[in-house]
């Protein structure tokens, strides 16, 4: 292992890129509505939406400025939390791993000048849409660069059994989606919930830190892959209603949730799918009131442009990782379910 730049703290960082008051008040006032939805207070219903990663800069302003056109239209039913995901797991290890390492995906990884771009991403979508956003905590220790401007984190399939995500999201003080680990075995997604909605004590950046747990953290339905490969759904109303049972049989977790993630292996990245699963989780929504209780969103990974691209291809606003629903796709999407609820 070689050492190569000593990179700079969280706070270092947040010095050097500040936000402003008015960015403060935004992100306290959304973290107040999302949290209500979450209680019950409010009944609209999440849309957690955006790109599967946050690849270019300029391609990511166009879509959240469309997107903000169009939350105003569905802002009395439908409540939107754009992804602006910049660090992206990778199963072997290799390829683009997101805007924290490679801001430019034709250069060389360059994590310094990362950790800089994602913020300044970040600040200007606050600004320039009034959206504060969601992230993935890929690595638990770098959630602070961004802690001042995220309502919304998940803990991916790859990462929800591991310790320090259960713990950090104890302590991160907005909702934490844990997704079902890519075998698909429930109880391990619940007992992730039970270990961030608790108080915890841990080591966390060379700190002895505490926590007073985390009520808002949640179930995250994605699909699971079996044994021989193959993508297997669990978004069907069976499936919900198994975590509803799950749930029943652990009265103390508080605000019981699930988003369903329309994607990934529910969709077997068939992106068209997204839609159809979409409508299918409406629809259990629609015949059951404690369905319509549990599921509290939507997960749908959406760009300007359909499907995906390779590296260098150029197409301003298609995804360099995993396919997308296009911006007219995603636009007639959104106005369908707004008009079923």
């Amino acid at each position: 292992m070689e050492f190569k730049e000593k990179l700079p703290t969280p706070i270092e960082l947040k010095k050097r890129f500040p936000v402003s008051e008015e960015i403060k008040k935004i992100k306290s006032d959304r973290d107040d509505q999302i949290i209500d939805i979450f209680t019950g207070k409010d009944d609209r219903f999440l849309m957690i939406i955006g790109p599967c990663s946050a690849d270019n800069e300029e391609a990511v302003l166009e879509y959240m400025r469309r997107l903000r056109t169009l939350q105003d239209k569905v802002s009395d039913k439908i409540f939107m939390i754009p992804r602006v995901y910049t660090n992206k797991p990778r199963t072997i290890g290799v390829g683009y791993k997101g805007m924290l390492h490679q801001p430019d995906p034709m250069k060389k990884e360059d994590l310094m000048e990362g950790l800089i771009a994602i913020r300044k991403m970040h600040i200007r979508v606050v600004e320039e849409t009034g959206f504060t956003c969601a992230e993935e905590m890929l690595y638990p220790e770098n959630h602070r660069y961004l802690s001042d401007l995220l309502s919304y984190v998940a803990v991916g399939a790859r990462s929800v059994e591991n310790q320090q995500h259960r713990l950090t999201a104890s302590g991160i003080g907005i909702p934490a989606g844990m997704k079902n680990p890519t075998g698909g075995d429930i109880s391990v997604m619940i007992n992730s919930i039970i270990a961030a909605q608790n108080p915890q004590k841990f080591i966390y950046r060379g700190w002895e830190v505490s926590t007073s747990g985390n009520a808002y953290s949640h179930a995250i339905l994605r699909g699971y892959v079996d044994k021989f490969g193959r993508s297997h759904p669990n978004y069907h109303y069976e499936d919900l209603e198994m975590v509803h049972s799950f749930y029943d049989n652990h009265p103390e977790l508080s605000n019981p949730a699930v988003i369903v993630d329309c994607n990934h292996s529910n969709s077997g990245k068939k992106y068209m799918e997204q839609i159809r699963i979409a409508k299918d989780v409406i629809h259990s929504r629609r015949i059951d009131s404690d369905m319509k209780k549990l599921v509290k969103g939507l997960m749908i990974e959406s760009y300007l442009e359909d499907g995906n691209q390779k590296i260098g291809d150029g197409v301003f606003g298609r995804s360099i990782t995993d396919p997308c629903l296009g911006w007219k796709k995603t636009e007639k999407l959104m106005l369908e379910i707004y008009n079923e609820m």
